[in-house]
């Protein structure tokens, strides 16, 4: 049968079901928990799999056309949905990209800043400052999302706005309780977008306030040293 998981019944194959499945990676967990305590108190299902699969896939530098292909998805945003892409992933892979750059570049490309560019620098970073949270565009860009930032996949959510996000998510739903009763479709598709994008911020959000120091790390910006 074309089929990864399956087993044999009688004389013939049937398919596993999914609660089958989902009891297996269940007992794996209480194993593995008596050697890893990460484990410990851990559910995976078997679509979690799936999600990890496609992040597996993006991260090797496969092309997003061909992972959505392999996961059957007819459009590219879903299989880019299913990419767990961390914030620590991103700032570790951009770091690794500037110093294999400068140990490239000639020497004298580097120089210090003159003052009117280091408080270009500095102003660049306070108009990313936005009610939620920090918009992390690059340098010297402007705000490609007409400033549509629940959406925006550059928003970074501070945690202590996340009250304020679920006031966001309870104005939708009742937007959306609306949008149902006068049958107007497009925006009930336009607000389970934002739904869906704040959601996920939410939750990204929620993970990394988990994993952040007891005490906070004050960061005081100052010009980068000359290059030796």
């Amino acid at each position: 049968m074309p089929y990864l998981f399956q087993r044999r019944s009688g004389a013939n194959r049937i398919v596993l079901s999914r609660g089958g499945v989902l009891n297996w990676l269940i007992d794996t967990c209480k194993e593995l928990s008596a050697i890893n305590p990460a484990f410990k108190d851990l559910h995976f299902t078997p679509h979690d799999l799936r999600r990890l699969f496609a992040t597996d896939l993006a991260n090797s530098g496969l092309p997003i056309h061909i992972g959505a292909a392999l996961l059957g998805h007819l459009n590219l945003e879903t299989f880019r949905g299913y990419v767990a892409v961390f914030d620590e992933d991103v700032v570790m892979h951009y770091q690794a990209h500037l110093e294999n750059r400068r140990r490239t570049r000639p020497a004298d490309e580097y120089r210090e800043p003159t003052a009117e560019e280091w408080d270009g620098f500095q102003e660049h970073f306070d108009k990313r400052k936005v009610e939620l949270g920090g918009c992390a565009r690059p340098y010297g860009t402007a705000c490609q999302h007409e400033h549509a930032c629940i959406r925006c996949p550059m928003l970074n959510i501070n945690p202590k706005m996340l009250p304020r996000l679920a006031e966001i998510e309870a104005d939708l739903v009742e937007r959306r309780a609306r949008a149902t009763q006068e049958s107007w479709l497009g925006e009930i598709e336009g607000i389970d977008l934002t739904l869906l994008f704040l959601r996920q911020k939410r939750s990204e959000t929620e993970r990394l306030a988990r994993l952040a120091p007891a005490e906070p790390v004050l960061i005081t910006l100052a010009p980068p040293p000359r290059a030796g």
